[in-house]
């Protein structure tokens, strides 16, 4: 069986692998968004914006990206993840070289429309292809391809950008310049790996054991909410740091602005390492054990962050962090598929990711609520905690009975 899907038109499953990691890296560019946030706010440029309106349009981005992967679930399912993926790649790209027209504060407006909602939307569209279509390819090693195909979108910011900073020093004046050039590369990598992507043939994808859920069925169970629960605070707990890990780095230990930078940038490698490590211990410990042992070590991390005075406690601490917030999106959509099926993966696994939107918008809010004054005990203590008794939601989640449909007999 396995031997019949690896091959389709002459692609084997590891070209399409690879297509999906491409793909992922040029989406995984969003997260060097700081790159623009700080150019952004320099008195040097037309902008001149302040700390809060620089990252607006990245929060735009991340709160639209639940509407593109509920679009790209359904789009995937009926017809198909090459189709779903360039038009996912297509309007993701679209927003950054739009953003690029944008040469002072006055047109900030449309920066927003461009950046963050053509292109927020794009990503949501095109980031839930790979995730749901390689599970099909891999239905032996959901876990681990997941973790591979997320973990390429991890890199993607630590790649990124580097070259988001070259370009950005080269127009001091007009930052958002530096969008046109990341705008073709982007519109280039994700096209040429959507072009790699399909299905394989059904009776190799087909896992069922019983029949697979619809959308419309999960939604009917109490398992949806409660993996929706997981991820969402793992989410808000993983980017409510993320978004301060180089003042909280500066703040706690003491360390420069430049040692700060290069911090954030390597725990971009942790958080893309954590994907593919935390999928394939999900592989032999069962998905519900990995995902409390990733609450688990991440709320420990965040509550001993603060008291990290040397670089030596601060960076290892952190790098937990991220890589467990990783993790729980390499877990989840293979414990969606396990629960649910792979019928309807993208659809199901599409609307869980409220969950990004909802951590992307809530979790800076409630670090910058609580950390005054520079003090980052509070917020990142009520973090920690948060997670940590998050830890209780894998004991009570059991898969649900699999049956062709959940709706009452007639």
């Amino acid at each position: 069986m396995q031997g019949r899907h690896r091959r389709v038109c002459g692609a084997p499953r590891w070209a399409v692998a690879c297509g999906a990691v491409v793909f992922q890296i040029a989406l995984g560019g969003v997260y060097a968004w700081s790159v623009f946030a700080h150019a952004l706010q320099q008195p040097g440029t037309r902008f001149g914006l302040g700390r809060a309106a620089s990252v607006l349009p990245f929060s735009v981005a991340i709160g639209v990206v639940f509407v593109g992967t509920t679009l790209g679930g359904r789009l995937q399912d009926r017809r198909g993840p090459r189709a779903a993926a360039l038009l996912g790649g297509a309007l993701y790209s679209t927003g950054a070289l739009l953003a690029s027209l944008v040469t002072d504060r006055d047109r900030f407006w449309f920066l927003l429309a461009a950046y963050g909602v053509v292109g927020g939307l794009g990503l949501g569209i095109a980031y839930i292809v790979p995730v749901a279509m390689l599970q099909k390819w891999y239905p032996e090693r959901r876990g681990l391809i997941t973790g591979v195909a997320v973990g390429g979108f991890g890199f993607g910011a630590v790649l990124v950008s580097p070259v988001a900073q070259w370009l950005v020093d080269a127009h001091p004046r007009v930052p958002t310049r530096a969008f046109l050039p990341l705008g073709l590369v982007s519109l280039a990598l994700t096209t040429a790996g959507a072009l790699l992507f399909r299905n394989p043939p059904r009776r190799a994808a087909s896992t069922a054991r019983g029949g697979d859920l619809t959308c419309a069925d999960a939604l009917r169970t109490r398992q949806w909410y409660l993996l929706t629960a997981m991820l969402t605070l793992n989410t808000v707990a993983g980017i409510g740091f993320v978004a301060v890990t180089a003042g909280a780095a500066a703040a706690i230990t003491g360390i420069g602005p430049a040692s700060a930078a290069a911090l954030t940038g390597a725990m971009g490698l942790a958080n893309g390492a954590g994907r593919v490590l935390w999928g394939w211990l999900s592989e032999r410990y069962g998905r519900m054990r990995t995902f409390a042992l990733i609450l688990a070590f991440m709320g420990i991390s965040l509550v001993a962050v603060p008291y990290a005075s040397s670089p030596a406690l601060f960076v290892p601490l952190a790098a937990v962090v991220f890589a467990s917030f990783g993790g729980g999106y390499a877990v989840m959509p293979a414990t969606a598929a396990d629960f649910f099926g792979l019928a309807h993966a993208g659809q199901i696994y599409g609307l869980m990711n409220v969950a990004w939107s909802v951590g992307g918008v809530v979790g800076p809010l409630l670090v910058a609520a609580l950390a005054t004054g520079g003090d980052y005990r509070t917020a990142f203590t009520a973090l920690g905690l948060l997670v940590l008794a998050a830890t209780a939601l894998p004991a009570l989640t059991r898969p649900p009975v699999r049956r062709p449909t959940l709706s009452p007999a007639r």
